[in-house]
């Protein structure tokens, strides 16, 4: 625990167990044969493609902002969907490191954690993938990578957000899963947003009228229904003025029929689809350096579709890294 000294946290190192093993006689077919485990606190320089995934087993957040609480095992069953995919990505070396784990209502210790992992990673050439876990992750992801960035020229981080909520409430008493950007935008001046899949019954005026002032790119859930090039024009000139890119996955952005399992399920969100188009459009840029997946709660899924979209989601960024 010397690595997260003074927090008040608890750190579980990487476990294979958690991958739900498919037999198979034949090497490189199924995500369990190919992943490989290890302790943030052994990370070393890897010369090779390396993605790291890091659980964020914390639902303090939710549970300030009213929510349903339960999405602390999100970590543990997108493991368990992921084992069972199959391989289709070549070259990629792929490492669990474990899980921060919230203890109480400690939650910005928690963030704090995620955040020194997340940029630990970065320094040493590995990929983050975050699995959550609330989505006060977005506020822990991205101070990691600002950690990792603060020596360099190039440091603008441009954040894409695909939610059916601006969270850009101010934390009035204390930070939560509604909090994460509008702390980002008050902390980091140079930093730019742009939320992808914006209900309007999801967000009060207030929302609009902050997002407004802080100059946040958005586009209406209305609009997501296919990969428009009015869509791809406004992307291509937001990323065009970051030196990297940020990009976090609330799964309560998608529609219900795809995800119930989250704390706000919505009929009205965007499919995978056309999540999976704009993420590929995103990583050819060569400038996405960190992601993570928020807000599964499994207590709430049916049938496992959540979990296993979560999943999906996790293999698409690696196939895309």
């Amino acid at each position: 625990m010397n690595f997260f000294k003074g927090l008040k946290v608890v750190y579980q190192a990487g476990n294979k167990k958690y991958y739900s093993v498919r037999e198979s006689k034949l090497k490189n077919q199924y995500w369990n044969q190919e992943l490989t485990v290890s302790s943030v606190e052994k990370i070393q320089n890897k010369t090779t493609s390396t993605i790291g995934i890091i659980g964020y087993v914390c639902d303090a957040g939710v549970q300030r902002n009213q929510g349903r609480i339960g999405a602390r095992k999100g970590p543990k069953i997108i493991r368990n969907k992921l084992g069972k995919l199959p391989v289709h990505f070549k070259n990629k070396k792929i490492i669990d490191f474990g899980d921060v784990v919230c203890i109480d209502d400690y939650l910005e210790d928690c963030q704090r954690a995620l955040s020194k992992s997340i940029s630990t990673l970065i320094k040493n050439t590995i990929f983050p993938i975050a699995i959550g876990g609330g989505h006060d992750i977005a506020y822990a992801n991205f101070n990691g990578v600002k950690d990792a960035l603060k020596n360099s020229t190039k440091n603008k981080i441009g954040i894409i957000n695909f939610d059916a909520h601006f969270d850009l409430r101010a934390a009035e008493t204390q930070p939560n899963s509604g909090t994460p950007f509008y702390q980002i935008l008050s902390e980091n001046k140079t930093t730019t947003y742009f939320a992808i899949g914006i209900q309007q019954q999801s967000n009060t005026k207030e929302l609009f009228e902050i997002a407004k002032k802080n100059e946040v790119s958005y586009v209406s859930n209305l609009d997501c229904e296919t990969f428009s090039a009015v869509l791809k024009n406004r992307l291509t000139a937001f990323v065009k003025k970051a030196d990297y890119l940020y990009i976090t996955i609330d799964l309560d952005g998608f529609s219900s029929a795809f995800a119930p399992g989250v704390s706000a399920p919505s009929p009205l969100g965007f499919s995978p689809n056309f999540v999976y188009k704009v993420l590929e459009f995103l990583f050819k840029s060569k400038k996405v350096i960190s992601c993570d997946i928020a807000e599964l709660n499994p207590d709430f899924d049916i049938d496992d579709s959540t979990a296993n979209l979560g999943a999906r989601l996790v293999d698409c960024i690696v196939q895309n890294t």
